[in-house]
């Protein structure tokens, strides 16, 4: 059960924080840095629910995927083995696996890379995929140095990918994808 009676403890002031299992580490630990940037990552995927007008099946994915992505924090949050600890599971992988083939049946096969963009649903799908691509660059650091569960490294990946395909989803099926061109500029 969590109780979070005061959000102001001012345990912080010297530049270190707890984690998990209540180990007092410095606020630039690679281990906070990234549940930190799962954090970041999470937000992001809260703004892109704020623009997928009305998609409901798009809403119930990103919802179930904010509450996992807070499971990804928790388990970074105490290091160790498996035990009383919350834990990711294979799950939600396997979920994100399924959700990916279910939305990219419906669209036609990439041609040319795509720019972040298109609709502003899909920009935001964008901005959620590299904050993710961020996090789990920082989760492997991570994992070099101290033990990480790797179905949170195999979550992460698979989420960037499942947020590029709904982007591209949220594109009218691709659609109004941004196409790349290479040196058009030049």
């Amino acid at each position: 059960m969590v109780k979070i009676d005061r959000v102001v403890t001012r345990g912080g002031d010297s530049g270190e924080t707890s984690l998990g299992d209540g180990t007092r580490v410095p606020k630039d630990a690679l281990r906070v840095d990234a549940y930190g940037t799962v954090d970041e990552a999470n937000a992001a995927i809260g703004l892109l629910r704020l623009h997928l007008a009305g998609d409901a099946a798009a809403d119930a994915m990103l919802a179930r995927i904010l509450n996992d992505m807070f499971d990804v924090g928790s388990d970074l949050c105490v290091p160790g083995e498996v035990g009383a600890r919350l834990r990711l599971t294979e799950a939600p992988c396997l979920r994100l696996d399924q959700e990916v083939a279910e939305m990219n049946g419906a669209i036609a096969p990439l041609t040319s890379f795509i720019l972040p963009g298109g609709t502003a649903g899909a920009a935001y799908a964008h901005l959620a995929r590299v904050a993710v691509r961020r996090a789990e660059r920082r989760v492997v650091a991570l994992s070099h140095v101290e033990a990480v569960n790797p179905n949170v490294v195999r979550f992460l990946n698979r989420l960037s990918d499942h947020l590029f395909v709904l982007g591209r989803r949220l594109n009218g099926n691709g659609t109004q994808d941004v196409l790349w061109v290479p040196g058009a500029n030049r």
